[in-house]
């Protein structure tokens, strides 16, 4: 079986959207200024781009409000082609632990993850279809230490649920985690040393971006 290039099926879809002179809008999930940095800077040549700051996983509510500020201060600081925007949820940490309940000592990459990601990508797709946009994605694939494949699979299937195009990526390719260091270093982004979750903090695992 064919590994699939996630980043030249991204290519591909872009190629198309300039073809017919369109400028999609895109709701781009985001975990943190760091690993969005790069994917707007990118992404936002050709998509309007509204940023969903999504994460209940993050359950120290001062971590979860400095990387919110983070990413509102970047986005106010950065200059984008095309229209960049940001929309909050409601912060609800519960969420996160009822949907990995059972999986706490489960290693990071691991179920645990897998469902955090199916949380977060769902509600990404839902929020997607409510507000009428062409696509959704998220920056999770610029972290090199997370499956990208497994990303973009629960990704399609919410998006087949939710009735809204998934936009597939690795934005790690094309030196995208590369950059995201150079801008985050430029802006003096806050960059955190673990994913977000409490285990993983615990743990000192690293899956988000890597600390400088």
């Amino acid at each position: 079986m064919n590994k699939i290039n996630y980043q030249k099926e991204l290519d591909r879809i872009i190629a198309e959207q300039e073809s017919c002179g369109l400028v999609p809008s895109l709701l781009l999930h985001v975990c943190c200024a760091p690993c969005s940095s790069y994917c707007l800077e990118y992404l936002s040549r050709y998509f309007d781009i509204t940023v969903y700051y999504y994460n209940p996983n993050i359950s120290i509510k001062e971590e979860y409000e400095c990387r919110l500020s983070e990413e509102i201060r970047y986005i106010s600081e950065k200059e984008f082609l095309h229209p960049v925007s940001i929309t909050e949820s409601v912060y609800d940490p519960q969420e996160f632990f009822t949907a990995v309940k059972g999986l706490e000592g489960e290693p990071e990459g691991g179920l645990r993850c897998r469902e955090c990601f199916k949380l977060r990508l769902g509600a990404s797709a839902k929020k997607a279809r409510e507000l009428g946009f062409d696509y959704f994605t998220t920056t999770l694939t610029i972290s090199p230490l997370k499956n990208a494949s497994l990303l973009n699979e629960i990704g399609a299937q919410m998006g087949q649920k939710y009735g809204v195009n998934w936009l597939p990526s690795d934005f790690k390719k094309k030196e995208g985690y590369k950059r995201s260091i150079e801008l985050s270093r430029e802006y003096d982004l806050y960059r955190q040393n673990y994913c977000g979750c409490i285990f993983s903090k615990n743990k000192g695992e690293d899956l988000g971006a890597a600390a400088p």
